[in-house]
């Protein structure tokens, strides 16, 4: 078996309990077990804001979006949408025509996003699941309905219920303005709302869903999109599908997953994550300082036993590893301590939401956590190169100590 460990070990195991160099590596032990705990639960928490994020936006993000690279539109035809709908993996694809509108209702008015879709729209999300009052259907009777976000009901105080008072939107055309004539500059159409929908703040307070047709008229849009979404079929890898519609389409047009879709947003999360991680880990070497001093005054206190050790042949590499592993012994213990309960609290937090977010509008009532392998491997590795740093000085202390001196 390995010398330098069994003596290690045995430093480790046999101290007197009110030895200050047993108690300062106790002290050593339990803040790098708290500062592991802390790092995994941390982590874990981003992590699950994280997948919240992404769970939020699936109901209302395509699995692929193809925009325009420069401008806001492009112009369609049906060679054009058969090209996309015969690519290998496309199951689904909508057209889309956004863009902000005034829109009134009674005596109050906003401007609103409005976002006009083809009738295939709803089979490709869960809008749909998400309508709290009225119905999802925008051809109710054959005859144009809008789904207005639960936000815009609020500011209008919409009734979807109420067939005898309609929404009006206002949108400027493509004229020289007329001082005498100003309704004259704007496009006008009414539409009955037909139900309220309510996924996220962000889109509750500003979209209107429309029909394709009623957005083209009102916008006066043509054949022109601002976007086709895409479901892609269960059986095909969307990155496989991406590639191969970007490939037909060329640079002039993007073509995004859901993740690229909110980037800004997801790169955000990332980046604090690791700042997290970063500002954990340099918490976790303070705590490792007590190692430093727990191995120092080791060194001094096994002086014979170091020259004892070297008179009988140790050489100083030999001497060298069991300080080491004096070290890691101490980081390692805490460490397995600090991970095990970070991953307790995490489960904890999983199944009985012990900490809640605090705000009564908050989408979920307890904060998110997902533990990933990733995160213990890290946490694991920052630890083996914290105790390597603060244990490598004692060490060659000890492996440069003088037999004749000490024995």
């Amino acid at each position: 078996m390995n010398v330098p460990f069994l003596i290690a070990k045995r430093y480790f195991f046999s101290r007197k309990k009110r030895n200050i160099i047993s108690i300062i590596s106790n002290i050593a032990m339990i803040g790098v077990a708290v500062g592991s705990a802390a790092l995994i639960i941390v982590l874990s928490v981003f992590n699950g804001l994280e997948d919240l994020i992404r769970e939020i936006y699936s109901s209302f993000d395509p699995d692929l979006k193809i925009t325009a690279a420069e401008g806001k539109s492009f112009e369609t035809d049906t060679e054009f949408m058969n090209r996309i709908r015969n690519t290998p993996g496309v199951a689904v694809v909508s057209e889309v025509i956004e863009d902000n509108a005034l829109l009134r209702y009674n005596e109050r008015q906003m401007v609103v996003k409005v976002k006009g879709v083809s009738e295939n729209f709803f089979e490709q999300n869960e809008i749909g699941a998400s309508v709290v009052e009225g119905s999802s259907d925008l051809y109710f009777n054959k005859t144009y309905r809008a789904l207005v976000g639960r936000g815009v009901q609020y500011q209008l105080s919409i009734r979807p219920g109420n067939q005898f008072v309609p929404m009006q939107f206002l949108y400027p055309r493509n004229v020289k303005f007329n001082p005498l004539n100003p309704e004259g500059s704007f496009n006008s159409l009414n539409i009955l709302p037909g139900g309220i929908f309510a996924i996220e703040r962000q889109y509750d307070d500003a979209y209107v869903f429309v029909p394709l047709n009623f957005a083209e008229e009102l916008l006066e849009y043509g054949r022109r999109r601002t976007a086709l979404e895409i479901k892609v079929d269960e059986s095909a890898r969307i990155d496989q599908v991406k590639r191969e519609l970007q490939q037909i389409l060329g640079e002039g047009f993007k073509v995004q997953n859901s993740d690229e879709q909110h980037t800004s947003l997801l790169r955000a999360v990332k980046v604090e994550k690791l700042f997290v991680f970063i500002t954990f880990a340099f918490i976790l070497g303070i705590a490792s300082l007590n190692i430093f001093f727990s191995l120092s005054m080791l060194v001094i206190d096994k002086k014979k036993d170091i020259a004892i050790l070297a008179s009988m042949g140790a050489t100083a590499k030999t001497i060298r590893n069991i300080f080491l592993l004096e070290g890691a012994l101490v980081a390692f213990i805490g460490a397995a301590y600090g991970l095990s309960i970070g991953m307790l609290i995490g489960n904890l937090q999983q199944t009985f939401g012990l900490v809640s977010m605090g705000m009564a509008t908050s989408v979920v009532e307890a904060y998110p956590v997902k533990m990933e392998v990733a995160d213990f491997v890290f946490t694991g590795l920052a630890i083996i190169v914290i105790t390597l740093l603060v244990s490598i000085r004692p060490a060659n202390k000890a492996a440069a100590m003088s037999v004749t001196e000490n024995i």
